[in-house]
């Protein structure tokens, strides 16, 4: 299957820092704008411009403009489990700078894998669902069980809809952090959306990482035992 993959020119595009933290930028699925995404990897204006185009070339990420700016966003979300699994094979490296260390504590914490949520939180999700006999885990995949219909039902989760979309339901995304599966895909997603829509978690400025909220911290360990 892999002989008549052309690899390595991708390979190529994540062999630098400067797009990986580009890359990283843009995982969780919104636009950002080219000022941003150069401060965020820590180059001038003109050097992330040279890799975006590469990028946009390559048809990894995709541009929109908004009057004087230019907003891109992740073209291929496949790319963002790609840079997961890498991270799970690649060796610990020490944060430079108190920021990245701050960072890094956070994004393990709790962030997103694109549309769906990672990290402590995202494990720990899971694996109250599978205590709870919610969902079992068969052949990469979580399926949802009759008990499950209902705890997710109570959640806000709309299960019809999100079967309904023209793309795998629930597989498991092996997590870099903590070297445990969560829950992808489109309940992955519609899951992500209510803790978001209830204000049980928000995003950290600047970082795809994600926090609970004072209110998340109630409502999760009241539905699932989760201590936040």
């Amino acid at each position: 299957m892999l002989a008549g993959t052309a690899i390595s020119p991708v390979a190529s595009l994540l062999a630098d820092p400067v797009r990986v933290a580009i890359l990283l930028a843009l995982s969780d699925g919104r636009e950002v704008a080219a000022g941003e995404l150069a401060r965020v990897a820590g180059v001038t204006a003109a050097n992330a411009s040279a890799h975006l185009a590469k990028l946009r070339v390559a048809g990894i990420v995709g541009l929109r403009r908004q009057g004087r700016n230019h907003l891109y966003r992740l073209a291929r979300p496949q790319l963002v489990q790609a840079m997961e699994a890498l991270a799970a094979l690649a060796p610990e490296s020490a944060p430079r700078t108190h920021r990245q260390a701050r960072i890094g504590r956070a994004v393990r914490a709790g962030r997103t894998c694109y549309d769906h949520l990672a990290g402590r939180l995202g494990v720990g999700l899971a694996r109250a669902f599978l205590d709870r006999g919610a969902v079992r885990l068969a052949d990469g995949q979580f399926e949802v069980t009759p008990a499950g219909e209902c705890l997710l039902g109570e959640l806000g989760v709309d299960l019809a809809a999100a079967r309904a979309q023209r793309r795998a339901f629930a597989p498991a995304c092996f997590d870099w952090s903590e070297r445990a599966p969560h829950i992808a895909g489109a309940l992955g997603a519609a899951l992500l959306t209510r803790l978001f829509d209830w204000g049980w978690i928000e995003r950290t400025p600047a970082s795809r990482a994600v926090q609970v909220t004072l209110a998340g911290r109630r409502g999760l360990y009241r539905t699932l035992g989760i201590a936040g």
